[in-house]
């Protein structure tokens, strides 16, 4: 496993035991340099003074907090030192919520929690209680300069953790709002039996970064010396009719099922028909509402 991102005790109450978190997940990317395009030597950043009209060195540069339009106090360093919050020791439980209280809005940074050497029983205490009660534990710890609260909630094989937004860092839209009086019930059904037909098992596994793998591509292509061709757009048909472009998503899903029920009867002909007594045929057979 990877080197840890932070070490501790963890506490509530009066039990107190080792872990260790791990990072659980990260994001993947391409990364670029920047070259000059006649030689393709690196490009080196100048750090240039607008006043002074010249380029200046890294050692003359200072942090700044721009308080009124044009006016900054100078903030070194050693200021930050004094009220940054030293990496503590102890991760500490607040208090336990329940599991369907938490937005996954809040949720930030993913991490393992596993139990370090002492601490294996009272952390399996502590996975099947919260996988059993259907709660999550709120901790408080400081850690990477800055104060967090995590929320430790049971995953399949151990306890996950997921820094925590606080709430002025959550954007209140207040335009995202939704009018059900909008819906009608016909289109809420077939709405639901579109959803029945995509229904399947959350497998992450079968989905990847289509965008990052033809970079990838590309740049393979590139470097074999050969022509980059453009993929195709995708055309995507605007929605007049809610109605018939939900029929007609519908109606893409069943043909596989009928092109199999054809081949298997013989008669590809009689296959559609066969279907007539079917709930969702009768939807797709009735008159807009």
């Amino acid at each position: 496993m990877a080197s840890s991102v932070w070490k501790g005790h963890l506490t509530f109450g009066l039990v107190s035991f080792p872990i260790r978190l791990f990072s659980a997940a990260r994001s993947e990317t391409i990364s670029f340099n920047l070259l000059h395009k006649s030689d393709h030597s690196r490009i080196k950043q100048t750090i240039y003074c607008q006043a002074e009209d010249k380029p200046i060195p890294r050692s003359e540069l200072v942090k700044g907090y721009e308080y009124e339009k044009d006016h900054y106090v100078e903030i070194d360093d050693e200021d930050i030192r004094k009220v940054a919050p030293k990496t503590a020791k102890v991760m500490e439980i607040l208090e336990f919520v329940s599991a369907e209280q938490v937005d996954p809005i809040y949720l930030e940074s993913s991490y393992y929690v596993a139990p370090d050497e002492g601490g294996e029983k009272p952390y399996a205490l502590l996975f099947q209680a919260l996988r059993e009660s259907k709660y999550y534990a709120l901790a408080k710890v400081a850690m990477h300069n800055r104060e967090h609260i995590i929320v430790l909630r049971p995953g399949a094989k151990g306890i996950l953790s997921h820094t925590m937004y606080y709430q002025d860092e959550i954007r209140q839209v207040e335009e995202f709002r939704t009018d059900t009086s909008l819906v009608k019930e016909k289109e809420l059904a077939m709405a639901k039996m579109l959803i029945s037909s995509l229904e399947a098992d959350f497998e992450p596994q079968k989905y990847h970064d289509q965008y990052r793998d033809n970079l990838q591509k590309m740049i393979e292509t590139k470097i074999e010396g050969k022509k980059v061709v453009e993929a195709p757009a995708e055309h995507i048909a605007p929605v007049i009719d809610i109605m018939e472009a939900l029929k007609r998503s519908l109606a893409e899903k069943r043909k596989p099922a009928q092109a199999a029920t054809a081949v298997a009867s013989g008669d590809q002909e009689e296959a559609p028909l066969e279907m007539e007594e079917s709930p969702k045929k009768r939807v797709r057979k009735s008159k807009v509402g």
